[in-house]
């Protein structure tokens, strides 16, 4: 049995069938389109790679656990090395949708657990959503992925207020709105307010590729990781990312 004070447990409805959400949640393009970077090698004990960053020290190495296409996928840090474990399952629904589930567990004791506890927690929550919009939007297509983020100094409201002022989003901006940042030196980034919680905005792009787009503040600590994701879709997404994530680099570190 799961331990559930030391587990997240998280559940999102999704359009498409089993093996469409198979596909997003279990494998390298598709955990691309919404999370971070993966090379997954698709069978148990296949090794899974995910990328947070530029460079060997952004790299997190695991391994598929257990592969039962297409309802359950866990992955692990490999054989005997403890640490956190991801289980992922899929149920399908009428309608034509399905259930996706997530167990992470393997959390430990102690304040600093606690702390990467809830900023897990959070951080899941955000990706399971943007999960559903790749499933509603860009189901079967693979996008490419673009992570720049810099620390601002707190606390987390004034980042966030400072956030969306250098990029023209207004305070009352809503759900259904478009958005067509006007930050000097940024580059160009249009789309519709698809959700919006506490210090963060989910977009739907149209400029400068179709995608979605997550705008965001976190607090860790007496710093705000603030930050600009992107998962671009079509022919010239690699060509875009390439041109534009180093300019949003430049931009949130400006502001720091």
């Amino acid at each position: 049995m799961t331990d559930e004070k030391h587990s997240i447990e998280l559940e999102i409805e999704v359009p498409g069938t089993p093996e469409e959400v198979w596909r997003a949640i279990a494998t390298g393009p598709g955990i691309t389109s919404w999370y971070v970077p993966h090379e997954v090698d698709e069978q148990e004990g296949g090794s899974a790679t995910a990328r947070f960053g530029p460079g060997p020290e952004m790299e997190v190495p695991g391994r598929v656990a257990t592969w039962e296409p297409p309802h359950r996928v866990v992955f692990d840090g490999g054989e005997d090395a403890g640490g956190l474990a991801f289980e992922w399952l899929v149920e399908a629904r009428d309608g034509g949708t399905c259930i996706v589930r997530l167990v992470n567990s393997g959390f430990g004791e102690g304040n600093e657990w606690d702390d990467q506890y809830d900023a897990m927690t959070e951080g899941w929550k955000m990706f399971l959503s943007n999960l559903r919009l790749h499933m509603n939007h860009f189901a079967g297509q693979s996008a490419t992925t673009s992570l720049p983020g810099a620390m601002w100094p707190g606390p987390g409201e004034a980042a966030w207020s400072k956030l969306c002022a250098a990029l023209g989003i207004p305070a009352d901006v809503g759900v259904g709105d478009r958005v067509d940042v006007s930050a000097a030196d940024a580059p160009p980034l249009a789309g519709v307010v698809a959700e919006i919680k506490p210090s963060l905005i989910m977009l739907v792009a149209d400029e400068p590729a179709p995608g979605t787009v997550l705008i965001a503040a976190e607090e860790m600590g007496d710093s705000v990781q603030v930050s600009v994701w992107s998962y671009l879709y079509g022919a010239d997404a690699d060509a875009i990312v390439e041109r534009d994530e180093p300019r949003w680099q430049s931009w949130l570190d400006a502001g720091a």
